[in-house]
């Protein structure tokens, strides 16, 4: 079975995720923060909504679009005094196999 939840999605309810497609990329057009920027506050936020599978994906997408190891690591460690160590803990792991997963330099 396919284990990423958006293929699922697609493959379940392909009308919601077609919609839900067209929100993200909606998204991504607007232009008042750059790409990094915008994979750095994904991050920060899959974390805070202590979701790894977010964290990894987001993780390899901030390398694409260039941000440093430091930088993906710092946005999920960011939230230790917002949303606490077991948000931290349980996401950092997947922060770094998601950078690390992704091999090609930006």
């Amino acid at each position: 079975m396919n284990e990423n939840p958006f293929e699922i999605l697609k493959q379940e309810f392909p009308e919601i995720a077609a919609s839900l497609g067209e929100l993200v990329e909606a998204q991504k057009s607007f232009k008042g923060i750059d790409n990094k920027t915008k994979q750095l506050l994904n991050l920060a936020i899959q974390t805070a909504n202590r979701n790894p599978t977010g964290v990894q994906l987001h993780a390899s997408m901030a390398k694409m679009e260039g941000a440093s190891r430091e930088e993906v690591l710092g946005a999920v460690v960011l939230n230790l005094h917002h949303s606490g160590l077991a948000s931290v803990m349980e996401c950092l792991p997947k922060a770094i196999k998601g950078f690390e997963s992704h091999t090609e330099e930006p």
